[in-house]
Formats: structure tokens, C-alpha cells, sequence
């Protein structure tokens, strides 16, 4: 077989073209609050994880452009060389401030981020486990670590103890979870895993890509949720999500992060974050501090989503976040589902297999701080009126 036969057997994407049912790579023609432009539609943006709706804050776009008259549009270099800027040095004291760690760094993006951390920390002779629902950058991190690798059931505490059992009592471990889950929007058992890591001298990192600014009383994620904030060994996150920026960062001890500072191969061999993405971060850090008001409005509006979904029948599975998923369970009503969602503009996601279990297919749907009353009633409207078309609801 060829190098590239698998390309030119791979036909699905084209065939889904052909007859209009191609959900993904839609371009985006223009953004203004929690509408959207595509192909020339207006459409209602519940497709993004822009939560506190802080994408098209003016205070935070003056800030980005600040940084552009300032520093130029780009760093030309990488961090370790000629890619520090003093503002990235200044992110990762607040960062380390507002999470309560000793220090962070800062990545280029959210899956470098992963790349680096775990890589770097977990070689030959250690052991990680990682939750079955992780994110594609901690399975893909796994397989750069000269780790051995386990994979329990998700959220299953009790698998998790078996597999740590079975490895050598010598081997440092690693368990690595998400804090809030992507596609269910469920959060990870943070109290079971602690218990069992203090157990067999683990060590913990947590992805709360999507849970800091959302999770916890004061937006610092999954951790203050459960209130076990000194617990976590390890913190990361991305900046595209609440940050309404693009990069990401680590947080812990100042040993563990200077270790990876200065070993890890996806922060030394990139281009830094550019000038505008660290002044957003700071501008949107500096909201998360000073205007909970939004989490509590953010909060009020996934209820009242989540609350509409199951009233009309629709199962919303294990979500206790602004990510509600509306669970189908067919691939092809699934993209119909989509289809006829698009058609009254409104802009959601299908997920299907291998992101989901095959009998989980879903819209995934999720939440911003800046929908109107007007926006979610024409969205909660269009998932009645369809599922009844569909036979998905009575």
C-alpha cells in the first residue's frame, strides 16, 4: 500500500460536502457578540467556549492594540532566545498569583502546553494515568513520554486503583485528568483522585482548560470548586476559552516549573505568544478578579439552558457546567439535528465517534456570559420545534 492511498480513499468529508451535511471548517465572515456571520447568514453563536463573553470587550481590544504599537505583532523567536517580552514575564506573576502557586510559565498554545509538561516530567520507569475522556493533547503527550501509560474508565475510581496497584511501588506516577470534561461538559471525581493519589505517593496534574474563569467562587477553576485548591500538584490551561485569547500555561512549584522551563521542547522550539494574546490575558485576568457578576449571570443562563433542554425531553447527560451537550445517539439524526439548527441559524456543534462513545452522539452546545434572554429563547425554540420533527422528542 502507498504512502498516501489512505488520502485518496478517504472520501467521507467530500461525500458529506455533496449533500450539504459537512459541519466543520466553517468559515466565520464576521463576530459581533454572540452572533455570527457564515456564507453570508447571521447566525447565534452557542458553539463557542467564549464564556464570559469577553471576546469583543473593548476594554480588552484596546488593550490587544496597545500591544501592537508597542511590541510589534509577533515575537519572531521563542521564549528561551529573543521570545521573552517583559508583559510575558509580568502574565506569569499574575498567573501565579491569582492560581496560588509559586510560579507559572506561559506556552503558545493550550496543547503545547500538555505536549511540554507531561513529556518533559514522565520518562522511562514512570507511570502516568490518564482518564479514557482526556483531551487529545494528554493522549498525544502520553505517547511523547517514555512512560508507561494506563487509561482508566472514565471518572472510575475504583479502575483507577486497580491499574495503580499493578504498577511498581518504586515508579513515579502521574494522574492526569481534565477538570471539566470538553464534549459533556461533566467535571473530573477531583475528590476520589486525591484520595488515591496521596495513597500511592501520586502526583496530580489537572487540565482546567475549561473550568478557570468558570469553576470556583472566585473563577480559579476546578480545584476551588471542590475546595481543594493545595491538593493539585499541577495546574494548566488554555487562554482560548475564558481568556478569549489563544496560548496556554502551567502552574506549580517553582522546582516543577523551572524544570520545564528549561526542558520542555514545544516551549523552547516555538515562537512565543504574540505581544496581542499576552495583553489580552492580562486585560480578561484582570475582569475574571474584578467582575463576578459575569460567572453569576454565565451561571443563571446555563440553568435556565439546561433546565428548557430536559423540560422538552432532550437528555443532557452528566454536564454541571455552561457545556451542555444534547444527546442524540444516531450519527445521521445527529447531522440532521445540526442541519436544521444551521437552517434557523442557529450555530452548534455534532459530535460524533471517536470524540463520544458511538451510542453518545451529540450537539454540543455551550454558553457565554453575553447571550441575551432574545438569543437562548430562538435556541431553546429551534431545538423544540426540530427534535419533533425528528421524532427526537413527543
Amino acid at each position: 500500500m502507498g504512502l498516501f492511498d489512505k488520502c485518496f480513499n478517504f472520501t467521507r468529508a467530500e461525500e458529506a460536502m455533496q449533500i450539504g451535511m459537512y459541519p466543520y471548517f466553517s468559515p466565520i465572515q464576521k463576530v459581533r457578540g454572540n452572533t455570527v456571520r457564515v456564507d453570508g447568514k447571521k447566525m447565534i453563536m452557542v458553539g463557542s467556549n467564549n464564556y464570559l463573553g469577553l471576546l469583543d470587550y473593548p476594554r480588552v481590544q484596546r488593550a490587544a492594540r496597545k500591544a501592537v504599537t508597542r511590541y510589534g505583532v509577533a515575537t519572531c523567536g521563542s521564549r528561551f532566545l529573543n521570545g521573552t517580552l517583559d508583559i510575558h514575564v509580568e502574565l506569569e506573576k499574575r498567573l501565579a498569583k491569582f492560581l496560588g502557586k509559586e510560579e507559572a510559565l506561559v506556552f503558545s498554545t493550550g496543547f503545547q502546553t500538555n505536549l511540554g509538561i507531561i513529556s518533559t516530567l514522565a520518562g522511562k520507569g514512570d507511570a502516568i494515568f490518564a482518564d479514557r475522556g482526556d483531551h487529545a493533547s494528554i493522549v498525544d503527550a502520553c505517547r511523547l513520554s517514555f512512560a508507561t501509560v494506563y487509561k482508566f474508565k472514565h471518572n472510575d475510581m475504583n479502575d483507577l486503583e486497580r491499574l495503580i496497584v499493578s504498577e511498581e511501588k518504586e515508579a513515579g506516577k502521574l494522574i492526569v485528568i481534565d477538570g471539566v470534561f470538553s464534549m459533556e461538559g461533566d467535571l473530573s471525581n477531583l475528590p476520589g483522585i486525591i484520595k488515591i493519589a496521596k495513597k500511592y505517593d501520586a502526583k496530580i496534574l489537572v487540565d482546567d482548560a475549561h473550568g478557570v474563569g468558570v469553576m470556583g467562587k472566585n473563577g480559579r477553576g476546578t480545584a476551588e470548586h471542590f475546595g481543594l485548591e493545595h491538593e493539585i500538584d499541577i495546574v494548566m490551561g488554555t487562554f482560548s476559552k475564558s481568556f478569549a485569547s489563544l496560548g496556554g500555561y502551567v502552574a506549580g512549584e517553582k522546582k516543577v516549573i523551572q524544570y520545564i522551563k528549561h526542558h520542555a521542547r514545544s516551549l523552547i522550539f516555538s515562537a512565543s505568544m504574540t505581544p496581542s494574546s499576552v495583553a489580552t490575558v492580562l486585560a480578561t485576568l484582570e475582569v475574571i478578579e474584578t467582575e463576578p457578576e459575569r460567572r453569576e449571570k454565565l451561571w443563571a443562563i446555563t440553568k435556565k439552558m439546561k433546565s428548557g433542554f430536559e423540560d422538552m425531553g432532550y437528555d443532557t447527560g452528566p454536564t454541571e457546567t455552561p457545556i451542555i451537550p444534547v444527546i442524540v445517539g444516531n450519527d445521521e439524526l445527529t447531522f440532521m439535528l445540526w442541519k436544521m439548527l444551521r437552517n434557523d441559524g442557529i450555530f452548534t456543534n455534532p459530535v460524533i465517534y471517536p470524540a463520544v462513545p458511538k451510542d453518545q452522539t451529540l450537539i454540543r452546545t455551550s454558553y457565554s456570559a453575553s447571550h441575551t434572554e432574545i438569543e437562548l429563547n430562538k435556541v431553546l425554540f429551534s431545538f423544540e420545534k426540530n427534535g419533533k420533527k425528528l421524532g427526537l422528542l413527543k
